[in-house]
């Protein structure tokens, strides 16, 4: 019988026993520890082998502040370097005018950049020239620098998909329980910038078309999973998305303008249009499979 569920993973009242037995019989390892071991146990996993032991340990303060459960007390609190990362720093470059034809501009250079020396970069070019700033993109992501006759020209961020979002679900026709086990085969984009000194017509819907050959196998490379379907916002008092549809989106509809931390009906944001796109023809059976 199911007491709770956290994260899509459905938690009986035998799982409880069995970490109130786990917590009696460790009664001096760290919170961390024992998450540690209760995922070994169930063999919990992310697609790439690792423990979900973040997960885990968020689900075990659910249960305890149930008052299903009673841990340890916290025995080390961590320095988080995200609680007051400091803005990217400019990064001076070349910002002379690119004006000629994609052609000129070619060969493109796709380079990702996450945990490299380039990252930096990014993270500047992200904060001194989108209009949205910088923001480090959550779960799973990807950071490339697209770079033409030696010099950036664009810059992209590819995330973790967002968890609820009706039009899209509705566009897959999945079911919530295909949405838990198979939201990690779809990748948002956050963040797309063609760098303002560049102007080169149908740079933009090229950018994305390669993106579209090419992200899934990063993905596959970097994370251990294959990607299926991208979906991005746009903002339709900015801009009208004329890219993504030159690079084969289809629109999926629009968000309620409600975010995650809302606790009413009312929008609280601008309301955004959904764009999607297929990477493979069999999406919807991959998306609704057993993953």
């Amino acid at each position: 019988m199911i007491e709770f569920r956290y994260r899509g993973r459905e938690i009986s009242r035998e799982d409880i026993l069995y970490i109130r037995a786990l917590i009696e019989r460790y009664p001096q390892e760290s919170r961390r520890t024992l998450s540690t071991k209760l995922c070994e146990a169930w063999q919990w996993r992310q697609a790439n082998g690792a423990l979900r032991d973040m997960v885990c340990r968020g689900m075990l303060l659910m249960l305890e502040r149930a008052g299903q459960i009673e841990l340890p007390p916290v025995s080390y609190v961590r320095h988080n370097p995200l609680a007051n990362r400091a803005r990217p720093e400019p990064v001076r470059i070349d910002t002379t005018p690119i004006q000629d034809r994609l052609r000129n501009l070619q060969p493109l250079e796709f380079e990702l950049v996450r945990r490299t020396g380039k990252e930096p970069l990014w993270n500047s070019l992200l904060e001194e020239h989108h209009y949205l700033g910088y923001e480090q993109p959550p779960g799973e992501h990807l950071k490339y620098l697209v770079w033409g006759q030696g010099r950036p020209v664009a810059c992209l961020a590819w995330s973790s998909a967002v968890r609820h979002l009706r039009s899209r679900d509705r566009y897959i026709g999945w079911s919530a329980e295909a949405r838990r086990r198979n939201l990690r085969f779809i990748a948002y984009n956050p963040r797309f910038l063609i760098l303002p000194w560049v102007t080169v017509e149908h740079l933009a819907s090229h950018i994305l078309g390669r993106m579209a050959s090419r992200i899934s196998a990063d993905w596959q490379r970097i994370y251990g999973h294959a990607i299926y379907f991208l979906e991005t916002f746009v903002d339709p008092e900015r801009f009208r998305g004329t890219c993504y549809r030159a690079a084969n989106w289809v629109w999926l509809g629009k968000t309620t303008g409600r975010g995650k931390q809302s606790n009413s009906y009312v929008p609280n944001r601008s309301i955004k249009e959904v764009l999607g796109y297929p990477l493979v023809k069999q999406f919807r059976e991959l998306l609704m499979g057993p993953g």
